[in-house]
């Protein structure tokens, strides 16, 4: 453990006073919401929720685009995303002349790969659920991206996500710990799913988890792991650069939990060098010219440039620029362990499914 983890640890820990205070404050607010006081909206439609108790990435985007790969070729199916660090406000629905700045860059990598569906974005769930059904009257679900912790509305089936590393259950509130809600909201969930699992995770350690999470009695657990593609060339998605261990990498990587995507470059390149930047970093020319700076210093013959999908839809602003380099962009997806995924999917698909033939009846 370096000094600066050590340091922002010991930080943390004097920040207890205010984590209580927040605490307390949660601890109302759901009170409210149990008691009726606030009231949540329950809407006469499928809504399928992605969230966690915690900030910070437990992988909540691969998950909402797992979720659309799988329902898209059986429903017509949107997303809505709160649009997080965009730079204007309210509901607004994607279309063909979008950028990452109006809609935040999550919801504009769902729309770079998913064109053909609805990606809408709005702070108030609650209001911006109504619009986008006025704007795609044909759909058949909705998938909310980061919303479990917006009571207002009520989910039909909420997937909560926790990181293998930072289990809810060992964690604390804000600021001394990375807990924005209550550990016991989990019990709303009807599906909990163990995100960036070791891919050789054991059974033992997969019971000792679920006792951990004290599931009630009607919900599922689920575990999964990171699986990575191929890189393929940020301006030209046909052009690929299969990793081998010959290759030396310049990381250029702004997303919040970047360690899994370091210990792949640990395993499959020959070393990696980092370009580090805070969470939702909004590139300048200035850091894409210390990035070739920096790359133009790796004196190597099989070198290149990796960064994440995330950092790519903030950097694609820089077309002509980047056209020339060697920048490639890593792809992941979860996967499912324990051969569950089907199970996961049968649970999800169930509820639309289900849902739409009540409505029917």
């Amino acid at each position: 453990m370096n000094f600066n983890t050590i340091f922002l640890k010991s930080f943390r820990v004097l920040l207890l006073p205010v984590a209580l205070v927040y605490g307390c404050i949660v601890y109302i607010r759901n009170r409210l919401f149990d008691k009726n006081y606030l009231k949540s909206a329950d809407f006469n439609f499928p809504l399928v929720c992605v969230g966690n108790l915690a900030v910070g990435g437990t992988g909540k985007s691969p998950m909402v685009e797992y979720l659309v790969r799988l329902l898209k070729p059986q429903f017509k199916v949107g997303t809505l995303s709160r649009g997080y660090k965009r730079k204007t406000r309210g509901y607004a629905l994607a279309n063909a002349n979008t950028t990452a700045l109006e809609i935040g860059d999550e919801p504009m990598q769902f729309h770079i790969k998913f064109p053909d569906i609805p990606v809408a974005v709005g702070e108030e769930r609650l209001v911006a659920i109504p619009q986008l059904l006025q704007d795609a009257p044909w759909l058949q679900a909705i998938i909310l991206d980061d919303a479990f912790q917006h009571r207002s509305v009520k989910a039909g089936f909420n997937i909560l996500l926790t990181d293998y590393s930072n289990l809810y259950t060992h964690d604390f509130f804000l600021p001394t710990g990375d807990l924005r809600d209550e550990r016991s909201s989990a019990k709303r969930a009807q599906v909990i799913v163990v995100t960036k699992c070791p891919a050789d995770l054991s059974l033992e350690k997969k019971q000792k988890i679920i006792r951990s999470l004290h599931p009630t009695e009607n919900q599922r657990i689920f575990f999964t792991t990171i699986a990575y593609g191929i890189p393929y060339h940020i301006c030209d998605r046909n052009d690929e650069w299969p990793l081998t261990q010959q290759d030396e990498v310049l990381l250029v990587c702004g997303i919040a939990n970047p360690k899994p995507l370091k210990d792949h470059l640990l395993e499959h390149t020959h070393t990696y060098y980092q370009q580090d930047y805070s969470d939702h970093h909004i590139f300048s020319i200035d850091d894409l010219n210390d990035i070739k700076k920096k790359f133009r210093d790796i004196h190597a013959r099989d070198k290149l440039i990796l960064t994440t999908e995330k950092d790519a839809v903030r950097l694609s602003k820089f077309t002509e620029d980047l056209a020339g380099l060697p920048m490639y962009v890593l792809p992941i997806e979860p996967r499912f362990l324990f051969e569950e995924g089907e199970q996961f999917n049968a649970a999800v698909t169930d509820f639309i499914r289900n849902f739409s033939h009540q409505q029917i009846v």
